[in-house]
């Protein structure tokens, strides 16, 4: 298991390889695809955003309303593939992790390897679990969208695997083939 904190930097970014089981500590930012949308809005606009890029990690989550004593309630991620319109754009201002579930398109993966970024997957069905990782809360813009606000996270061993690493490593591909060679 590796042990990582955010900002990521660009040597630990490029030194994780899929399948890597990781702990993330740090700040974290929570986005779906409302901010996403509303992200790439501003990056065509030419107009500054609501948070620095340099080594960001963004979370694909939505956290439901916290129970008594929780920073927030269930945190688990959705599907990344919603985001790969805008993820591009991100990428090539700084982003560079970010965690959800699923496939990623070539174009991400292209932008990925380019930038030296990685994709993170953290368990689907699991996010009671992993909202116990969450030690801080904060909403950073466009608090009207509700859940799909983007949110600055702090994170403490929040758990996850390396899904792509920035030299194209993908465990989504290698993982089945992989299993298909074993049986």
């Amino acid at each position: 298991m590796i042990r990582i904190r955010t900002p990521l930097d660009d040597g630990t970014a490029r030194s994780l390889r899929a399948g890597d089981e990781v702990r993330i500590s740090g700040t974290v930012y929570a986005a779906r695809d409302a901010a996403h949308a509303r992200l790439l809005v501003l990056i065509r606009d030419g107009k500054p955003l609501p948070l620095d890029l340099r080594g960001a990690v963004i979370y694909y989550v939505g956290p439901t309303p916290p129970s008594e004593g929780m920073v927030c309630g269930s945190a688990g991620p959705t599907t990344s593939g919603r985001m790969d319109g805008t993820t591009p754009a991100l990428l090539d201002r700084g982003l560079k992790g970010m965690i959800g579930k699923g496939f990623r398109s070539p174009e991400v993966i292209e932008a990925m390897k380019r930038n030296g970024a990685v994709y993170f997957a953290a368990t689907g069905g699991a996010g009671a679990l992993l909202a116990r990782h969450i030690r801080a809360l904060e909403v950073v813009a466009w608090p009207e969208l509700g859940p799909e606000s983007l949110k600055r996270l702090e994170v403490e061993e929040f758990p996850a695997v390396v899904a792509v690493d920035c030299q194209g490593g993908n465990l989504y591909e290698e993982g089945p083939a992989r299993y298909r060679r074993d049986a």
